[in-house]
């Protein structure tokens, strides 16, 4: 089976109102949807613009006044996987939990079903300067392409989750990223390539690009999207099917063939999901 994904490089611009975030949401998706994209990856905080709305300081809302917007957020994303006949992964959102905020994924299917992922593991700036908690458990969700994964940034950092999601049958994992520097960048991008190699699956992953000059903490963003395979002989020598311009406003398009994986897990250049020691170590307790 191949499904085509496309991956959004997400330029973060101050917004006066909820229409002009629309307005530049709306515009990706037509875009993806022009050339026949199934699926669609927005970055992680991807509605941190919406902080600007009604702020006179300069530094931007307090970000739990994004859980404002849940609603209006839900509707637009969930609409336009209606209207395009798409599954949308739209980047990250700020939900409130209780008494506790969280940063969460979302996945809208065309036929309307809405899924989240909360994620996992809080980097120090998400966790002393926004107070965001962590996620509580890890899911994959069953579409007509098969099982996928949702893991956010700092979360592919850690191969012991993206161990867990592949046995529960995932394919194929998308990465919402957020970085402020090529630091971050680069961890988050090799860690990538490792999870892809490790697990035989493509990660699909794309990060914020632009400026919030109004909103404290999201003011740098060095962003790339990849479409990134196993290192094997069906594949790209590099591991890479697509990649954006750094730091560009643009969109990427790939093809991913699932039955390739197949093949390189029974019969590769290495197996290393099949030559994994669960008799040292298991998938999950």
């Amino acid at each position: 089976m191949k499904m085509r994904v496309s991956a959004v490089q997400f330029e973060l611009k101050d917004v006066e109102r909820f229409e002009s975030f629309r307005e530049q949401v709306v515009h990706y998706v037509r875009n993806a949807s022009e050339y026949g994209a199934k699926f669609v990856l927005f970055p992680e905080f991807v509605t941190t613009p919406l902080l600007a709305i009604g702020d006179t300081t300069g530094r931007g809302q307090p970000v739990a006044k994004l859980a404002e917007y849940t609603e209006e957020y839900k509707a637009l994303f969930s609409g336009l996987a209606r209207e395009y006949g798409v599954y949308i992964i739209g980047g990250t959102h700020v939900t409130q939990a209780g008494d506790r905020i969280r940063n969460t994924a979302f996945l809208f299917a065309p036929d309307g079903r809405v899924w989240t992922q909360d994620k996992l593991h809080i980097t120090p700036t998400e966790r002393e300067e926004w107070n965001v908690s962590p996620g509580e458990g890890v899911e994959v969700f069953e579409t007509e392409y098969g099982k996928i994964g949702l893991l956010t940034c700092y979360d592919i950092e850690f191969p012991e989750i993206v161990r867990i999601v592949r046995a529960k049958g995932a394919d194929v994992i998308f990465c919402p990223s957020c970085t402020d520097d090529r630091h971050g960048f680069y961890r988050v991008r090799y860690c990538c390539h490792a999870r892809a190699v490790e697990n035989q699956v493509y990660i699909v992953t794309t990060g914020t690009v632009g400026s919030l000059r109004r909103v404290d903490f999201m003011r740098a963003n060095y962003g790339q999207a990849a479409v990134i395979a196993p290192n094997d002989i069906p594949f790209p020598p590099r591991g890479i099917l697509a990649e954006g311009e750094i730091n560009e406003d643009m969109l990427i398009t790939a093809d991913l063939d699932l039955s390739l994986l197949e093949d390189v897990r029974k019969a590769g250049s290495v197996t290393t999901w099949r030559d994994r020691r669960t008799d040292l170590y298991t998938d999950w307790p």
